[in-house]
């Protein structure tokens, strides 16, 4: 129970790699308040962790919404009575396998604005409920693409630079107010994002869907999220910087 008595808000709670932390932290003591737009599927996550003893909240969020951000950090706090974790994992892929002279200057916004944007607008307003308590952690996922190299899409991989380049200047930013601040770049794991995109390259490459995505080796979410319970615990408290999983 290392998360015991914390209050953890994710965004993109609902599935994928922030539904799987969502049910590891509740597992690990935390009570979780998902974000997300997937209302079916976030309440069907709060459901699952409900059921196994867990505490959880869903709260209907879109992350380019300013209000909507402040609204999701204000239930967790008037709910549970503070906020320790934010944990960053909505996220979507849109213009893959375009060329920059291909890509609609709209697709490259909405990529921009949910997962650089909204990124920063969560950031932002855990931040001031952080600050007065005096402590926190902030985990945002970014990705190797965009990091250590390319991806797919041009905004993919310009976004999650993005998000890369905003915990830096977070880390030592807030490391002043007792809040740590990682930027999380995993590998490949088999999420609804990653298997869309799996299958959509198979196709533009004229290869079998079903047989590539047989092939390609995509890690298991769920593996990953006792990392993003660590990090976020109290035993983590002398880790500094950008954490590469596989």
């Amino acid at each position: 129970m290392r998360l015991a008595n914390k209050v953890a808000v994710i965004t993109g709670g609902a599935r994928g790699i922030g539904g799987a932390a969502a049910r590891q932290f509740a597992r690990d003591g935390a009570c979780v308040v998902i974000g997300d737009v997937l209302q079916a599927e976030g309440e069907e996550t709060v459901g699952i962790i409900r059921a196994a003893g867990g505490e959880a909240t869903f709260v209907r969020v879109d992350i380019t919404r300013e209000e909507d951000c402040a609204s999701l950090v204000r239930t967790a706090v008037d709910r549970y009575g503070r906020l320790d974790v934010l944990l960053t994992a909505a996220g979507i892929l849109r213009g893959a396998y375009l060329t920059v002279d291909e890509l609609d200057r709209d697709v490259f916004d909405q990529v921009i604005d949910i997962n650089l944007t909204g990124t920063f607008l969560c950031c932002k307003h855990a931040t001031k409920q952080m600050r007065a308590q005096r402590g926190g952690v902030i985990l945002c996922i970014a990705s190797g693409a965009g990091v250590r190299g390319g991806s797919s899409s041009v905004a993919y991989g310009s976004s999650k630079g993005g998000v890369h380049g905003l915990t830096l200047v977070l880390a030592p930013q807030l490391e002043k107010f007792g809040i740590r601040v990682h930027g999380i770049c995993p590998g490949s794991l088999a999420t609804p994002l990653k298997i869309e995109n799996v299958i959509e390259g198979a196709r533009v490459a004229g290869r079998d869907p079903e047989q590539v995505l047989a092939t390609a080796d995509l890690g298991d979410p769920d593996l990953l999220a006792p990392v993003f319970a660590f990090l976020a615990s109290d035993e983590a408290a002398y880790i500094r910087g950008t954490i590469f999983t596989r």
